[in-house]
């Protein structure tokens, strides 16, 4: 198992977790020096919140870390990450994404690239698989999720 897909399991245990919890099923870990520092999942629905997405979530629990700290980093989310969430990586230099997939939901990956982060795209199954399932068996849920943000499901 490659070091992209051994931390992409810890994401998809994160998206599993905000499931477990009543939430939208993604995840995100945040490593530096093949370390994991910090773990988070999407709290939208749990915390009734309008940006704890899975990847601002692993933000704040990193802490105030240093501009060198930040570079050295590799964000792992399993869902490609919405304009919010990639401002947060440019703004904290974030040098590198790895998305679990991108074919349910695609967000700001040229924002990322055309600002110099590497953007790698793993197109794994069980992330796909989860989000599916959750779409299919929440529609109700994920349909005004995505009015929030100005989507509709036709745009999916």
């Amino acid at each position: 198992m490659t070091k992209d897909n051994y931390f992409m399991q810890e994401a998809i245990r994160e998206a599993e977790k905000s499931l477990d919890e009543g939430g939208l099923p993604i995840g995100a870990v945040l490593v530096k020096d093949d370390e994991i520092i910090s773990r988070g999942h999407n709290r939208l629905i749990q915390n009734n919140s309008v940006v704890l997405h899975a990847e601002m979530d692993v933000l704040e629990n990193a802490g105030r870390l240093n501009y060198e700290d930040y570079t050295k980093c590799t964000l792992y989310t399993t869902l490609s990450p919405c304009p919010m969430c990639s401002g947060a990586v440019i703004l904290y230099n974030i040098s590198r994404v790895v998305i679990g997939e991108n074919t349910t939901l695609i967000g700001a990956e040229n924002f990322l690239q055309c600002n110099g982060v590497d953007v790698v795209v793993l197109n794994n199954l069980k992330c796909r698989d989860l989000f599916l399932k959750f779409i299919s068996d929440n529609p109700e849920m994920w349909e005004e999720e995505l009015k929030k943000v100005g989507f509709t499901t036709e745009a999916v």
